[in-house]
């Protein structure tokens, strides 16, 4: 795998698959459209509200394909996930193939849960990225 290889966008499972997120940091929401990687699983990370994509061959990752970024915006979330995670094209349903953020570090043992991230802390976390896209300028 590599991220070099041809993709269709980019396969967003955490985070950045709330149009609230992606509004702040790049200031606009560009097309999503549901989609899912076999293989893989959206862990929780220890003492942190965001997950981490990691192997798993009886897994099935759930997510978003975001299409129409452009290099700028691509540089920027490249930045913004930093060096904690590499970067490969994934394979995805209906034949498509996804950019994806991996994580490299340790994860918990159980997956993450988007709905009670979506209830409990995004609001906090879009507030939490603002200084954070302020100092990328």
């Amino acid at each position: 795998m590599s991220d070099e290889e041809p993709s269709d966008g980019l396969f967003a499972y955490g985070t950045l698959r709330f149009p609230e997120v992606l509004e702040m940091l790049l200031g606009r929401v560009p097309e999503m459209a549901p989609a899912r990687a076999a293989g893989w699983r959206v862990r929780a990370l220890p003492g942190v509200v965001y997950p981490g994509l990691v192997a798993d061959p009886s897994g099935v990752a759930e997510g978003v394909l975001i299409s129409g970024l452009d290099a700028a915006e691509t540089r920027l979330l490249d930045a913004y996930e930093d060096a904690e995670y590499d970067v490969a094209v994934l394979p995805l349903d209906g034949g498509r193939r996804g950019r994806a953020y991996l994580w490299r570090g340790a994860a918990e043992p159980f997956d993450w849960d988007a709905a009670r991230f979506a209830e409990r802390e995004l609001r906090r976390f879009v507030d939490s990225v603002r200084p954070w896209r302020l100092a990328f300028e």
